[in-house]
């Protein structure tokens, strides 16, 4: 397994590995209206380059044939503070160590940029804040964000500590 940068002409395999893995993750959580208005809201294709031009950093895990999954993140989104904007793995692939591993990947440089934590936000039913909270993230608060079309994002915020703020 290998973790790679994504450029901008790699952006459809990010929409395809988000709509391979949005219905499995969510889909005890949302109903399947709001996953289909979620998905194309955040993963249009004019959305994800508009993402990269505003800073937006992708890494993708493959193996030697098709793509395992995907990170995005953003340099001081908060001041000082690295924001993990997503993180998903094939459904057939989790527990296998890759979401650990672009984890890793995205501390790592942030660690490089001289960030002092890692944001993330995680809806507060998601089983992934169990991985989140494992890793070391603990939650900082709660944000109920009206997102359209009457949907909500019901998120925790979490926070990793990479270093000592001064």
């Amino acid at each position: 397994m290998k973790i790679m940068p994504v450029e901008a002409e790699s952006l459809q395999v990010i929409r395809d590995l988000a709509h391979q893995t949005w219905p499995v993750a969510f889909g005890n959580i949302l109903s399947k209206e709001q996953i289909s208005y979620m998905l194309e809201k955040m993963y249009a294709p004019d959305i994800l380059r508009e993402n990269m031009q505003n800073g937006h950093r992708f890494l993708m895990a493959c193996d030697d044939e098709r793509a395992l999954g995907f990170a995005s993140y953003q340099w001081d989104y908060e001041p000082g503070k690295c924001q993990l904007h997503k993180l998903y793995i094939l459904p057939e692939q989790q527990g296998k160590g890759l979401g650990i591993a672009l984890l890793d990947a995205v501390k790592a440089k942030a660690e490089s940029q001289q960030q002092a934590a890692l944001l993330l936000a995680v809806n507060r039913y998601n089983p992934a804040v169990r991985f989140y909270e494992k890793y070391g993230f603990r939650i900082i608060r709660e944000e109920d964000i009206a997102i359209g079309s009457g949907f909500y994002r019901n998120d925790y915020i979490m926070e990793f500590s990479l270093r000592p703020l001064s």
